[in-house]
């Protein structure tokens, strides 16, 4: 399953600060179907994420009825990402 969608970049404070993408109601109802296939504990969804010229695997987490799309480091820095920021993301689902 390969969703798209743009998001504003969140600030999950603690130490340290984490970042994240929320997915929108529309993408997180398609998740909703297949999760249960797809998730290997805790809800968590494993996918395949691209921003800008960054490819990077991750998960999907739980929340609010939705899901956060955490946003390495290693990919936010170096496209100059930070809190607020509206970012087009490609996610595929990683059967």
């Amino acid at each position: 399953m390969e969703l798209t969608f743009v998001g504003s970049v969140i600030e999950w404070r603690g130490p340290p600060p984490y970042y994240f993408v929320p997915v929108p109601d529309e993408q997180s109802e398609d998740i909703r179907e297949v999760a249960a296939m797809v998730t290997y504990g805790w809800g968590v969804i494993p996918v395949e994420a691209r921003i800008g010229a960054a490819t990077f695997q991750t998960s999907l987490f739980p929340r609010d009825g939705g899901y956060l799309l955490p946003l390495k480091d290693a990919v936010r820095r170096p496209q100059g990402i930070s809190t607020g920021d509206d970012v087009a993301v490609e996610i595929t689902i990683r059967f």
